[in-house]
């Protein structure tokens, strides 16, 4: 069975590494695939053409949250 990467940790840990007041922004695996489905969504709904060549939307979005490239904000930090 293949690896997949990055893993859930991996993503918990680059999204959170953004943190600018140090508290967790991630904490579950729940929340990082919410986190990329609502990227890829984005990539897809705006038709960002510098992505439709290159890959899927979605591993367009689990890349960008890796490469801390996209920003993920609490939910009461969007508010």
């Amino acid at each position: 069975m293949a690896m997949l990467f990055p893993t859930y940790r991996d993503l918990i840990k680059s999204i959170n590494s953004t943190s600018e007041d140090g508290k967790p922004i991630i904490e579950s695996r729940y929340s990082v695939v919410v986190a990329a489905a609502k990227r890829a969504r984005q990539i897809v709904e705006h038709g960002e053409e510098r992505y439709m060549d290159e890959e899927k939307a979605l591993t367009t979005a689990i890349n960008e949250l890796n490469k801390g490239t996209v920003r993920v904000l609490r939910n009461e930090d969007a508010e």
